[in-house]
């Protein structure tokens, strides 16, 4: 039997995947959302010394209490980072690793580098860079208002009912895992891959990573090999909330090692 471990990203806990539950049951898949120290209803347990690798601990725990011989491990925006650092702890559990609408992190590297270096110049980049100035007491960034996740969430496609949810259920996010660097080793490139793309206000689609693929660029090479899927959900950045019927479809999907598969680079 497949289980989904279900790691949702900043501000946010295991609620989020409420909707998406039901369906992967139904799917006959196990579905065990994670909900990251300091986050959801752990927001008491946050600290200054919370960390990257305290979430990475989290998920590694997770994994370690599912039964099920194959684990998909799906990472979601910030949640892809200790998502992977997990799967470097425990690839001989790992079946398929799923980035959901998420980047691509690296060695040595944390969150806030990659948006630094990678990310293009803007006011999402400037909003993301401003964390650790916005955090209480140094370590502790207050969630957003209702009026900020309108404005700047990406909410394409949730009612007013998801946006109530959010507003109500989120916390505040210790600012140490997104400035811990990540650190991983080959293991993870080894695994079976998967991307899912939200293309509604995204930056990121299938067609823009072929490009980067044919380019040439060292990043993306992997992603063009025999393990590696991808797929699209016309939604905004929150498709659990938006299409969890539609999502849910696709991470069973990705689960039986369909999607789209590049081709890659010419030789130069």
């Amino acid at each position: 039997m497949t289980a989904f471990v279900l790691v949702s990203g900043g501000y946010t806990g295991g609620w989020i995947w409420r909707d998406v539950g039901p369906p992967l049951r139904a799917g006959g898949a196990e579905v065990y959302p994670v909900t990251l120290t300091g986050l959801g209803d752990r927001r008491h347990l946050a600290g200054p010394e919370t960390d990257l690798e305290t979430h990475i601990e989290d998920v590694v725990q997770a994994i370690d209490h599912v039964d099920a011989d194959d684990v998909v491990l799906v990472g979601y925006c910030y949640g892809i980072y200790p998502a992977v650092g997990a799967a470097d702890r425990r690839p001989g559990r790992i079946a398929r690793l799923v980035h959901l609408d998420s980047p691509l992190p690296q060695d040595g590297r944390s969150m806030l580098d990659q948006i630094r270096e990678l990310m293009p110049a803007g006011e999402a980049r400037q909003r993301m860079l401003g964390l650790a100035d916005r955090a209480e007491d140094g370590w502790r960034v207050p969630a957003p208002t209702a009026e900020e996740w309108r404005a700047q969430g990406n909410l394409a496609g949730v009612g007013p009912e998801g946006l109530a949810r959010i507003a109500r259920l989120a916390s505040p996010m210790p600012i140490g895992p997104a400035t811990q660097p990540l650190r991983i080793s080959q293991a993870v490139a080894a695994l079976p891959v998967t991307g899912v793309f939200c293309t509604v206000g995204g930056t990121m689609d299938i067609a823009a990573l072929e490009a980067l693929v044919a380019s040439g660029m060292p990043l993306v090479q992997r992603l063009a090999g025999p393990g590696a899927t991808f797929f699209e959900l016309a939604t905004g950045h929150w498709p659990m909330l938006s299409t969890p019927d539609e999502l849910a479809a696709v991470l069973l999907r990705a689960a039986a090692g369909e999607g789209h598969r590049l081709a890659a680079a010419p030789a130069a």
